[in-house]
Protein backbone atom coordinates (compact mmCIF):
# COMPACT_ATOMS: atom_id res chain seq x y z
CA UNK A 1 0.00 0.00 0.00
CA UNK A 2 1.20 3.24 -0.93
CA UNK A 3 1.02 5.66 1.85
CA UNK A 4 0.85 9.49 0.97
CA UNK A 5 -0.23 11.38 3.94
CA UNK A 6 3.13 13.00 5.38
CA UNK A 7 1.92 12.62 9.11
CA UNK A 8 1.94 9.27 8.63
CA UNK A 9 4.62 8.30 6.08
CA UNK A 10 7.35 9.91 9.24
CA UNK A 11 5.33 7.53 11.64
CA UNK A 12 5.81 4.55 10.05
CA UNK A 13 9.26 5.46 8.99
CA UNK A 14 10.19 6.10 12.71
CA UNK A 15 7.98 2.39 13.54
CA UNK A 16 10.96 1.03 10.85
CA UNK A 17 13.41 2.09 11.93
CA UNK A 18 12.58 1.36 15.49
CA UNK A 19 11.58 -1.98 14.74
CA UNK A 20 15.55 -2.39 12.45
CA UNK A 21 17.66 -1.06 15.52
CA UNK A 22 20.29 -3.48 17.13
CA UNK A 23 21.39 -2.20 19.82
CA UNK A 24 19.94 -1.00 23.11
CA UNK A 25 19.57 2.87 22.59
CA UNK A 26 19.35 4.73 25.96
CA UNK A 27 15.66 6.51 25.80
CA UNK A 28 16.96 10.37 25.69
CA UNK A 29 19.52 9.57 22.76
CA UNK A 30 16.34 8.05 20.87
CA UNK A 31 14.59 10.34 19.11
CA UNK A 32 17.83 12.21 18.29
CA UNK A 33 19.43 8.69 16.70
CA UNK A 34 15.82 7.81 14.97
CA UNK A 35 15.80 11.38 13.62
CA UNK A 36 19.33 11.16 12.17
CA UNK A 37 18.62 7.52 10.42
CA UNK A 38 15.47 8.90 9.13
CA UNK A 39 17.53 11.69 7.23
CA UNK A 40 20.25 9.07 6.23
CA UNK A 41 18.47 6.34 5.54
CA UNK A 42 21.88 5.32 7.20
CA UNK A 43 22.09 2.60 10.33
CA UNK A 44 25.59 3.33 10.83
CA UNK A 45 24.67 5.54 12.79
CA UNK A 46 23.49 3.40 15.96
CA UNK A 47 27.25 2.90 15.98
CA UNK A 48 28.79 5.96 15.17
CA UNK A 49 26.56 8.55 16.61
CA UNK A 50 27.99 9.34 20.22
CA UNK A 51 26.22 11.12 23.10
CA UNK A 52 28.25 12.69 26.14
CA UNK A 53 26.61 12.50 29.37
CA UNK A 54 23.85 14.26 29.71
CA UNK A 55 23.72 15.88 26.60
CA UNK A 56 20.50 15.78 25.27
CA UNK A 57 19.06 17.01 28.60
CA UNK A 58 21.44 19.79 28.72
CA UNK A 59 20.48 20.61 25.19
CA UNK A 60 16.84 21.22 26.22
CA UNK A 61 17.48 22.81 28.99
CA UNK A 62 19.18 25.19 26.77
CA UNK A 63 17.19 25.61 23.80
CA UNK A 64 13.67 25.99 26.59
CA UNK A 65 15.94 28.91 27.30
CA UNK A 66 15.86 30.68 24.08
CA UNK A 67 19.36 29.23 22.84
CA UNK A 68 20.92 30.57 19.74
CA UNK A 69 21.85 28.17 17.43
CA UNK A 70 25.23 28.76 14.96
CA UNK A 71 25.65 26.58 12.37
CA UNK A 72 28.97 26.33 9.87
CA UNK A 73 26.78 26.36 6.32
CA UNK A 74 23.63 28.18 5.00
CA UNK A 75 22.26 24.63 4.30
CA UNK A 76 22.05 23.64 7.71
CA UNK A 77 20.71 26.71 8.58
CA UNK A 78 17.72 26.46 6.05
CA UNK A 79 17.25 22.76 7.12
CA UNK A 80 16.45 24.03 10.78
CA UNK A 81 12.94 23.98 10.99
CA UNK A 82 12.08 27.67 11.47
CA UNK A 83 8.38 27.41 13.28
CA UNK A 84 9.95 25.42 15.87
CA UNK A 85 12.88 27.83 17.00
CA UNK A 86 10.59 30.19 17.06
CA UNK A 87 8.32 28.96 19.41
CA UNK A 88 11.21 28.50 21.39
CA UNK A 89 12.61 32.18 21.17
CA UNK A 90 15.68 30.56 19.68
CA UNK A 91 17.46 32.43 16.61
CA UNK A 92 19.31 30.80 14.12
CA UNK A 93 22.73 32.00 12.82
CA UNK A 94 25.15 31.46 9.96
CA UNK A 95 28.14 33.92 9.71
CA UNK A 96 29.68 32.14 6.59
CA UNK A 97 28.71 34.59 4.32
CA UNK A 98 29.42 38.62 6.33
CA UNK A 99 31.88 40.53 5.10
CA UNK A 100 33.67 40.72 8.11
CA UNK A 101 34.22 37.15 8.06
CA UNK A 102 35.89 36.75 4.77
CA UNK A 103 37.99 39.75 5.96
CA UNK A 104 39.52 37.71 8.71
CA UNK A 105 39.72 34.84 6.86
CA UNK A 106 41.88 36.58 4.65
CA UNK A 107 44.33 38.06 6.98
CA UNK A 108 45.07 35.40 9.42
CA UNK A 109 45.29 32.83 6.01
CA UNK A 110 42.65 30.60 7.42
CA UNK A 111 39.46 29.36 6.34
CA UNK A 112 35.34 31.51 6.43
CA UNK A 113 34.55 28.76 8.88
CA UNK A 114 36.62 29.07 11.44
CA UNK A 115 36.96 32.80 11.47
CA UNK A 116 33.03 32.33 11.83
CA UNK A 117 32.87 30.37 14.59
CA UNK A 118 35.60 33.36 16.44
CA UNK A 119 32.29 35.94 15.64
CA UNK A 120 29.74 33.08 17.14
CA UNK A 121 31.59 32.74 20.38
CA UNK A 122 30.72 36.30 21.08
CA UNK A 123 27.32 36.45 21.31
CA UNK A 124 25.10 35.81 24.02
CA UNK A 125 23.31 33.61 25.99
CA UNK A 126 23.59 29.44 25.96
CA UNK A 127 24.76 28.61 22.32
CA UNK A 128 24.30 25.48 20.44
CA UNK A 129 26.49 24.49 17.27
CA UNK A 130 25.91 22.65 15.11
CA UNK A 131 28.93 22.02 12.48
CA UNK A 132 28.14 19.47 9.52
CA UNK A 133 29.95 20.33 7.02
CA UNK A 134 33.58 21.95 8.18
CA UNK A 135 36.16 20.25 10.40
CA UNK A 136 37.75 23.46 10.00
CA UNK A 137 35.12 25.25 12.36
CA UNK A 138 35.12 22.40 14.49
CA UNK A 139 39.02 22.75 15.21
CA UNK A 140 38.13 26.61 15.96
CA UNK A 141 35.37 25.94 17.90
CA UNK A 142 37.50 23.32 20.14
CA UNK A 143 40.55 25.59 20.40
CA UNK A 144 37.72 28.71 21.42
CA UNK A 145 36.86 25.81 24.35
CA UNK A 146 39.80 25.41 25.44
CA UNK A 147 41.24 28.98 25.54
CA UNK A 148 37.55 29.87 27.93
CA UNK A 149 36.46 31.94 25.25
CA UNK A 150 33.06 30.19 24.76
CA UNK A 151 31.32 27.16 26.47
CA UNK A 152 28.85 25.84 24.51
CA UNK A 153 25.49 24.65 25.78
CA UNK A 154 25.84 21.82 23.03
CA UNK A 155 28.14 21.10 20.20
CA UNK A 156 27.03 18.81 17.44
CA UNK A 157 29.78 17.44 15.93
CA UNK A 158 29.29 15.90 12.70
CA UNK A 159 31.14 16.92 10.13
CA UNK A 160 31.38 15.51 6.81
CA UNK A 161 34.51 14.38 4.89
CA UNK A 162 37.91 12.94 4.14
CA UNK A 163 41.11 15.61 5.41
CA UNK A 164 40.69 16.78 8.59
CA UNK A 165 37.30 15.18 9.55
CA UNK A 166 38.39 12.50 11.66
CA UNK A 167 40.89 14.37 13.87
CA UNK A 168 38.36 17.36 14.50
CA UNK A 169 35.53 14.86 15.79
CA UNK A 170 37.86 13.00 17.94
CA UNK A 171 39.38 16.41 19.27
CA UNK A 172 36.59 18.09 20.30
CA UNK A 173 35.79 14.76 22.31
CA UNK A 174 38.34 15.60 24.88
CA UNK A 175 36.76 18.32 25.77
CA UNK A 176 34.00 18.54 28.69
CA UNK A 177 31.46 20.57 26.55
CA UNK A 178 28.18 18.07 25.84
CA UNK A 179 28.58 16.95 22.75
CA UNK A 180 26.78 15.09 19.67
CA UNK A 181 29.12 13.73 17.78
CA UNK A 182 29.75 11.65 14.68
CA UNK A 183 32.63 9.34 14.72
CA UNK A 184 34.30 8.63 11.45
CA UNK A 185 33.86 10.08 7.99
CA UNK A 186 30.45 10.47 8.16
CA UNK A 187 28.13 13.59 8.58
CA UNK A 188 26.71 16.58 7.09
CA UNK A 189 25.01 19.64 6.90
CA UNK A 190 21.11 17.55 6.93
CA UNK A 191 22.60 15.73 9.91
CA UNK A 192 23.34 18.30 12.09
CA UNK A 193 19.91 19.77 11.08
CA UNK A 194 18.28 16.82 11.97
CA UNK A 195 19.87 16.64 15.55
CA UNK A 196 18.61 19.88 16.18
CA UNK A 197 14.93 19.46 14.84
CA UNK A 198 14.88 16.45 16.76
CA UNK A 199 15.65 18.29 19.83
CA UNK A 200 13.59 21.02 19.43
CA UNK A 201 10.43 18.48 18.52
CA UNK A 202 11.12 16.61 22.13
CA UNK A 203 9.47 20.44 23.34
CA UNK A 204 7.50 21.65 20.84
CA UNK A 205 5.88 18.56 19.79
Amino acid sequence: MIITDPAEIEKRSMEIIESELTTVVPEENKAVLKRVIHCTADFDYEKNLVFSDGAVRKALEALRAGASIVTDTQMARSGINKAAAAKLGCEIYCFMSDPDVAAAAKACGGTRAAASMEKAASLPGPLIFAIGNAPTALLKLTELIRDGKVSPALVIGVPVGFVNVIESKEDILETAVPLIVARGRKGGSNVAAAIVNALMYEITR
